[in-house]
């Protein structure tokens, strides 16, 4: 199967050209849209009173169709309307429609809400009846579906200019719009069902992160595999005093499968991560530069959690840079660069691999995230200017490259609201990178088994959980593969 992307509004719109100009109708592509709504309605609820909001363009013309063949269902259907169509297909629509058509103004009542005033397109704020309209159906979203977004909600960004509507459920088309997996916007749409009404094909480099991806390219050890083979790792620890994030990386990165893990500890934190492993090594360095002659021969390294913002931080990164190692960087081995970022992006290559959570974003990336119309946005330019991967940590966690492929992470967990997480997500992704899984890839893959992790265990998940919960996903992976 094909990884499952995610479409601009503008590529959406190209799509759908190129299905018309294939000889499609576009009264047919609504007919189609209309009866996907139609479908996913009659499959989630009981034939109830149906309330279709029909807006000017032609996601008012889907609602429409929606109303007619919801009427014909059996159910009970009234239709209002922001004002007449304004588009030929949608005018069609509203021609087959033989009930009334009233304006659109007064209670929902009890009514379970179809939500077609304004699709993905729209680029200014509600105002008016549509607007008020729109904070009606936030306040009683789970009687609301919509057609494409809800209402006031920007497909390219989620990011409502003003009055926005909440749906319990939302069809779409094609795929899946930015709006659809990007906060707030994602949060407003509730469950989210993409269907085909056969729309032309659309290049896109960007993705929803999950098994299509970056399945069929899993490391699984062979026969013939051997610990050497599986992949080389090291983490650098912190002093003695913060030794744990280091060994959650540690034991992150075995567990999904590297074949040999080393933490590497200045001397006198070699007692205290001894304590608490066995299957990881343990080696002391005490220099940057007897640090780059451990990591001489292996295949990544992991250096950031809790390893302290300082002098030797940043020597230690420079250090782990010369061996040739892929780098997976995190937190400290970030934020030590904040002064000067581009010391740090001199010495990166496309294998590297960033995990900052926002804050961390901002202080080598100063004024990305808030000059990007969103996230995904942010990442790519990141990305790119850094010349690594970059995954932006949040509920909405996005993976960028340098090439400008792209992916949202829509499986993500609240359980992972908890210290040392991001930590076990670093170790997954360099142990991912250790077995010569491709960065980008590596980090989707990281970040979808990190949140299924969490979605496994539920209530009072801790961060030391999340190791010892990566074996039953990935033979769950492994039966799908």
């Amino acid at each position: 199967m094909a990884p499952r992307q995610i479409l601009t509004v503008a590529e959406t719109a190209q799509a759908d050209k190129a299905a018309i100009a294939a000889g499609t109708p576009g009264s047919e592509l609504m007919e189609r849209a209309g009866a996907a709504v139609a479908d996913a309605v009659s499959a989630r609820f009981r034939a109830q009173p149906a309330l279709v909001l029909c807006g000017p363009g032609n996601n008012g013309g889907d609602g429409y169709v929606v109303a007619r063949l919801l009427k014909a269902r059996g159910w009970p259907v009234e239709v209002r309307a922001l004002t007449e169509p304004t588009t030929p297909d949608a005018k069609a629509a509203r021609a087959l429609w033989d009930g009334p058509v009233e304006r659109l103004s007064g209670d929902f009542g009890g009514a379970l809400v179809i939500d077609a005033l304004f699709g993905a397109g729209l680029s200014r704020p509600l105002d008016g009846e549509a607007a008020i309209a729109a904070q009606k159906m936030a306040a009683a979203s789970d009687r609301v579906v919509a057609v494409d977004v809800p209402s006031g909600v920007p497909g390219d960004t989620g990011k409502p200019a003003g009055p926005a509507a909440s749906a319990r459920l939302t069809v779409t088309f094609q795929a899946k719009k930015l709006a659809h997996v990007l906060e707030p916007g994602r949060s407003r749409c509730g469950e989210v069902v993409v269907a085909d009404i056969g729309l032309g094909a659309t290049a896109s480099k960007t993705f929803e992160n999950g098994l299509d991806l970056w399945l069929a390219r899993f490391p699984w050890p062979t026969a013939e595999s051997h610990k050497h083979a599986r992949g080389r790792l090291i983490v650098v620890s912190g002093e003695a005093w913060s030794t744990g994030a280091a060994r959650l990386s540690a034991r992150g990165a075995l567990r999904i499968g590297a074949g040999l893990v080393t933490l590497l500890s200045p001397p006198d934190a070699l007692a205290a991560n001894a304590a608490h492993l066995e299957a990881i090594m343990l080696k002391p360095f005490e220099t940057d530069l007897e640090l780059e002659q451990g990591a001489a021969q292996v295949d990544a390294a992991v250096i950031g959690p809790a390893a302290g913002v300082s002098e030797q931080t940043l020597l230690n990164v420079l250090a782990l840079a010369r061996t040739g190692a892929a780098l997976v960087l995190d937190a400290d081995a970030i934020t030590v660069f904040r002064d000067d970022p581009e010391e740090l992006f001199s010495v990166l290559d496309r294998d590297d691999v960033l995990t900052p959570h926002p804050g961390e974003f901002e202080r080598i990336f100063p004024g990305v995230l808030a000059g990007a119309p969103e996230r995904l946005t942010a990442a790519r330019r990141a990305a790119e200017r850094a010349g690594a991967v970059v995954l932006l940590k949040g509920s909405d966690t996005v993976i960028a490259a340098p090439d400008g492929r792209a992916a949202v992470n829509v499986n993500g967990s609240p359980w992972l609201a908890t210290a040392g997480s991001g930590d076990v997500l670093t170790g997954f992704i360099g142990g991912l990178v250790a077995q010569g899984m491709e960065s980008f890839e590596a980090a989707c893959a990281g970040a979808y088994i990190h949140a299924e992790c969490a979605e496994l265990h539920g209530p009072g998940l801790i961060s030391e959980d999340l190791p010892g919960l990566a074996p039953t996903v990935l033979r769950r992976l492994h039966d799908e593969r």
